[in-house]
């Protein structure tokens, strides 16, 4: 049976990217860090979604047809990390498709990249 086992992001500066993503997510590189490629897994060694970051020419899409959701524990989590992100160097993006009762928050990595902080105590 497949699984998912490491999500690949497309990536201008991947020291940069690397260095953002680690601090996002409690992450390590596997092996040593390359100019073009790294594969970042959980700094607790425990078994969980890789990230690898690849550097790509592509542009940025404004709005991906995929992306990230990062899960926190409820709105108060939500609004802390999403704070954290944002000092760590991420920006907060003007959504215009947020529903009236919206359970997420549209950021961009310090690539562009889009991704959602979710909050999963809203239900």
């Amino acid at each position: 049976m497949l699984k998912v086992g490491s999500v690949v992001v497309g990536v201008s500066d991947v020291p940069r990217a690397a260095a953002f993503w680690t601090e996002a997510l409690d992450y390590v590189p596997r092996d040593a860090l390359e100019d073009d490629w790294v594969v970042l897994v959980p700094a607790d060694g425990a078994a969980g979604v890789q990230l690898s970051l690849g550097l790509s020419e592509t542009p940025v899409q404004e709005r991906p047809r995929i992306h990230l959701d990062l899960y926190a524990g409820d709105a108060a989590d939500q609004a802390a990390e999403v704070e954290r992100l944002v000092s760590l160097g991420a920006r907060r993006v003007d959504w215009d498709l947020y529903p009236d009762d919206a359970d997420f928050v549209v950021l961009a990595d310090p690539d562009g990249n889009r991704f959602c902080v979710i909050d999963t105590g809203h239900h």
